[in-house]
């Protein structure tokens, strides 16, 4: 169980890590599609593996990997079969974001629990107010995701750029 502990935990990591890449794709408008496909398998994994741990009863954490793995299968959805197209754009950006917070909150849940220094702070309102910062945090990163991730029409203009120069 250590050993498996210790993959999921890693997957994890690199899906956080790699959803913050993502992020930034979507707030310079670069589509960044090797991240992407990275950000959602690992995303995807670390949910599914997050089941094959022993447990009594459902907890928060099945909740939470559920709704993870809905918004991810509509990621999914919006980015490959509907190439972000329209309506799908925003709604890739939102389920991508979706998820990324669904994984960075765990990341700050299991912080809290497992690291010394913040469990002595556990009992305390910090962990509410932490998530509650994040997730304003993710609010704006949304909004301005969504404002800024028009990957087609910046292709476009970099097309038209060099057309023009040449």
């Amino acid at each position: 169980m250590i050993a498996f502990t210790i993959t999921h935990v890693i997957i994890s990591l690199l899906g956080i890590g790699s959803g913050f890449v993502v992020i930034y794709g979507f707030l310079t408008a670069k589509r960044l599609d090797s991240w992407s496909a990275f950000f959602l398998a690992t995303t995807i994994l670390t949910s599914v593996t997050g089941f094959f741990f022993p447990f009594e009863g459902f907890t928060p954490g099945h909740a939470i990997g559920i709704l993870s793995l809905l918004a991810l299968g509509l990621a999914v959805v919006a980015r490959y079969p509907m190439r972000m197209a329209g309506g799908w754009r925003p709604t890739y950006v939102v389920s991508a974001l979706v998820s990324q917070y669904f994984n960075f909150a765990v990341l700050i849940i299991q912080s809290f629990l497992k690291v010394p220094a913040l469990k002595d702070l556990a009992p305390t309102p910090t962990e509410p107010i932490t998530q509650l910062v994040v997730l304003m945090l993710f609010v704006i990163i949304a909004a301005a995701s969504i404002a800024r991730f028009r990957p087609v029409d910046s292709e476009l203009a970099t097309l038209t750029k060099s057309s023009v120069l040449s």
